[in-house]
């Protein structure tokens, strides 16, 4: 997210840093900065986790955020929050627009719709709706996104399970940085935006590509529905967000396909 704000004096916390949760401290650090610009990417993102921790996935998802959104207004500061496709039940048949009625299921989804609500009630705010993120390095160690699992493991020759019931519109950071750098830094309205790369697809699809451009054949893949695994938390089945308001503020998101093959080529595993 920095380097997408090249050019501009950037003030970067880390969570060792600044511990959004509190709320003087929020407080302190946005006004010894005085910003234009609040980005926060913060977020409690263990879906089934979040089932056991409620009250952290709510300190981080939602009371995190109203620190930050009200820190943003004393300063007249703009506020970017991330939010998720998770706030919809999955029980659509074409891609989510900004106007459709959330139906948040689990601990996660309803943490993060209040998160919304929260900083949506600063003005001058935006909130990106982002799903399936991708994009961390090879030598990344820490939590992976379900793409990032994916392509690690067909690179080391393990087997990979995947939805064929599960329907996804991927998001690569990068892309959405620049997203994020354009809105900002435009004269787009603030408010609700989805924020993923364009067109949709089945995780197994996906998996697919990700075989086919690293070389690996498809028999390293199988297919599963989620009935078959047990998982703590639902998942929303269908969760592909339109992007046409995003596109209507003059901002081309690039397909998956080719976020996809962009990102793999970064981290040498481009064959094809």
């Amino acid at each position: 997210m920095v380097r997408a704000f090249v050019g501009i004096e950037v003030t970067a916390y880390t969570r060792s840093t600044l511990d959004v949760t509190e709320a003087a401290a929020v407080n302190q650090a946005v006004a010894r900065v005085a910003p234009h610009l609040i980005v926060n990417c913060a977020a409690f993102n263990d879906v089934d986790g979040a089932e056991d921790r409620a009250a952290e996935a709510l300190a981080v998802n939602a009371f995190a955020v109203r620190n930050l959104a009200r820190a943003a207004e004393d300063v007249g500061a703009k506020l970017v929050h991330y939010s998720t496709d998770f706030v919809f039940d999955g029980s659509a048949s074409t891609p989510y627009r900004e106007d459709a009625r959330p139906s948040p299921r689990g601990t996660y989804a309803a943490s993060k719709l209040l998160g919304e609500w929260f900083a949506l009630a600063a003005p001058g705010s935006y909130v990106l709706r982002v799903e399936s993120l991708f994009g961390s390095p090879a030598n990344w160690t820490g939590r992976r996104g379900t793409l990032d699992g994916i392509v690690a493991n067909l690179e080391q020759g393990r087997e990979v399970r995947a939805f064929t019931d599960r329907v996804v519109s991927p998001s690569y950071v990068a892309d959405i940085a620049e997203a994020t750098r354009h809105l900002t830094m435009s004269n787009a309205a603030p408010g609700l935006y989805h924020c993923v790369n364009a067109g949709h697809a089945t995780w197994y699809e996906v998996a697919r590509e990700v075989a086919a451009l690293i070389g690996h054949p498809p028999p390293t893949l199988i297919p599963v529905t989620m009935d078959q695994m047990k998982l703590k938390a639902p998942r929303p089945r269908f969760c592909a967000l339109s992007i046409d308001k995003l596109t209507a503020t003059g901002f081309t998101m690039p397909t998956w396909q080719d976020a996809l093959r962009r990102w793999l080529a970064t981290r040498g595993a481009l064959t094809t």
